[in-house]
């Protein structure tokens, strides 16, 4: 029940959906209460508009993203911990495996590996079955890894995972029954903060090793390269809206794992 809950209810806190919450507030109230459906309308209007401009959503992700910068030089470890997120399993019409928006996780375990950072890399993740199911995120990423010349026998997998605690309960048992005790720990950087704390918390001596950054110091300095590009990028951008949503969920996810306990 945990598991749909902390799905479903942050939607009405993500922007998109507390401004259509707003705008079926003014839907419901335009006639008998025009000052209040005019108020919501306004409310979902700046909301929208100030989420989906560029120095506010750029300005919320590099508050996640630079927190863990990866290390001139990454230290060896006895694993490479992947965390799911970043494959679409194989359902008609895509041909295999495809990689989603963070399956830069994926890649750069395999770059790890390939620079003997540690032998062995955990793949974790389950699927959640109402999100149409299909094979284990651990096994798809396996898949892509073997793919790009990991040996198989080099790839340990937690398919049962369904969240970033279960991410950390699960490979702390694999992890204790190998006798590990130091790991490199791949996920995206926006979800680093939050994924570093629960593991530590769970007693694993993790390196960060973060990837998939979405702001960069160039993206920075364009903003306000010129007086054309300050005002351009103050304009709505679906892709600053998304970015504005990815972060606000991580905070959330953060404000929850405390509540649990678990970071």
């Amino acid at each position: 029940m945990f598991l749909y809950l902390s799905k479903l209810l942050p939607l009405f806190f993500y922007p998109l959906g507390l401004a259509s919450v707003s705008l079926v507030v003014a839907l419901i109230t335009v006639w008998k209460q025009p000052r209040t459906a005019t108020a919501a309308i306004a409310f979902s209007l700046s909301l929208l508009l100030f989420c989906s401009n560029a120095w506010v959503a750029k300005a919320l992700v590099r508050s996640l993203e630079w927190q863990n910068l990866p290390p001139q030089q990454m230290p060896n470890a006895e694993a490479i911990v992947v965390l799911g997120g970043a494959t679409k399993s194989a359902f008609f019409p895509r041909p295999d495996v495809d990689l989603s928006e963070q399956g830069d996780r994926v890649i750069y375990a395999a770059q790890l590996y390939r620079q003997k950072k540690a032998p062995l890399i955990i793949t974790s993740g389950g699927r959640v079955e109402w999100r149409n199911g299909g094979t284990p995120e651990s096994t798809d990423m396996a898949s892509i890894l073997t793919e790009i010349g990991v040996p198989p026998q080099a790839i340990i997998q937690d398919p049962d995972s369904l969240n970033t605690y279960q991410n950390a309960v699960n490979v702390k048992k694999i992890l204790q029954s190998r006798g590990i005790e130091k790991v490199l720990l791949v996920t995206s950087s926006m979800h680093m903060p939050r994924s570093l704390k629960i593991f530590q918390r769970q007693g694993i001596d993790a390196t960060p090793a973060p990837t998939d950054f979405l702001v960069t110091q160039g993206e920075l300095q364009e903003l306000g390269s010129t007086p054309k590009a300050a005002l351009l990028n103050l304009l709505p951008d679906t892709d600053n809206l998304h970015q504005f949503t990815s972060a606000l969920k991580e905070y959330i996810g953060s404000f929850i794992y405390s509540l649990r306990g678990w970071l």
